[in-house]
């Protein structure tokens, strides 16, 4: 979900040509890498994933949502551009259904072993778990603090449990990556990089031989993923984490890189591309620090973070990134939050700023 006034930087787009939908064709963006696009919704109708080439097969890396269109997409694509060669793994970036929803299908139809970070797996199989549950009270006492009107309740008691309907079943066990490890994947080695605040432990990919950054939803460039706070952690602070991931991709990974985003194209422009992540959140944090001189509800501040009408399909996401940035200034000594008897949450700007906040130094 793009923040308000989050207006992405001049960015460089060298592929002109770009994958079709779901017909098995791609495109080459590398020797041995080739770009896949597979069907998603209506409002964002692709994912990107990417096929690397091995000795006798491919690793493929992201595998999109669980559903009809997707699967005749990927039976398309192995009798397409990968011709007729098997997966040998499946690597997925994180844990939400359109990265991670096809893996099990494609591990089990190939027997190949699925690589993923541990919170990301264990996170999905802890998240599809919930499949067919009532929506626990926590989670309606969460929503109720946070503002929400009885259609609203209603609405997150019916698709409660849902998450497992998006992803065919993990396999029982995986293997796992870790932040700094190096994989050899086909020629090259491939250096996993990991950031959090989107998701819990979300790997990206980078080989210095190729150039390249497998970014996941770690850095779009025209989108700002969606960092929330949910209620099984209602006090987290996935910001600051989301803040800290961005800056060390800055340090670590060069700006010369062709970023292979999970949506959009892929881009050169890497370090401008973070620059202006951070600078849209700081600037969102500061319109949300002045609207708090009223003391405010979650859903009274969207006007501060959001660029777009916040319909009921996205007042779950905006719910939770509006809190994520309230959080942020709890932590930091910018607002308080209060809960008034009826236990509905408000926060309002600190009567006293801190001199410094926990990510003033990036």
């Amino acid at each position: 979900m793009s923040s308000n006034g989050c207006m992405p930087p001049t960015l460089d787009y060298p592929i002109e040509a770009e994958p079709k939908t779901g017909d098995g064709s791609a495109i080459e963006v590398a020797p041995g890498v080739l770009w896949f696009r597979m069907p998603l919704f209506a409002s964002l109708p692709w994912i990107n994933v990417w096929a690397i080439k091995e000795e006798g097969g491919w690793t493929i890396v992201d595998t999109g949502l669980k559903s009809p269109k997707t699967i005749g997409a990927w039976q398309a694509a192995f009798s397409g551009a990968l011709g007729g060669a098997p997966v040998l793994r499946v690597l997925v970036t994180h844990m939400h259904p359109d990265h991670c929803g096809m893996a099990g299908w494609i591990a089990e139809r190939f027997k190949a072993p699925l690589w993923m970070s541990r919170l990301e797996y264990l996170s999905c199989r802890l998240m599809a778990a919930d499949t067919g549950r009532k929506a626990p009270d926590d989670g309606v006492e969460f929503y109720r603090a946070a503002g929400w009107d009885d259609p609203a309740i209603s609405r997150y008691k019916a698709i409660f449990g849902s998450f497992g309907e998006m992803i065919y079943p993990l396999p029982a066990s995986y293997r796992r990556l870790s932040d700094g490890d190096t994989l050899r994947l086909g020629a090259r080695e491939w250096i996993v990089v990991v950031g959090s605040g989107h998701s819990p432990e979300h790997a990206c990919l980078y080989c210095p031989e190729l150039k390249l950054l497998i970014s996941g939803d770690q850095v779009l460039p025209r989108i700002s993923s969606n960092v929330s706070v949910h209620p099984t952690e209602p006090d987290a602070d996935p910001l600051s984490d989301w803040l800290r991931s961005l800056a060390m991709i800055i340090r670590r990974i060069p700006d010369d890189v062709l970023v292979l985003p999970a949506h959009n194209s892929p881009f050169k422009g890497l370090h401008a591309r973070v620059g202006e992540l951070i600078e849209s959140h700081q600037r969102g944090l500061e319109r949300l620090e002045s609207l708090l001189a009223e003391p405010k509800r979650a859903v009274e501040v969207f006007g501060a973070l959001f660029a777009r009408p916040i319909t009921a399909e996205l007042l779950g996401m905006a719910t939770g990134e509006a809190i994520a940035h309230l959080n942020y200034l709890s932590g930091s000594g910018r607002a308080v939050r209060e809960a008034d008897g009826a236990g509905i949450w408000r926060w309002r700007k600190s009567a006293s700023r801190p001199i410094s906040s926990p990510t003033d130094s990036l």
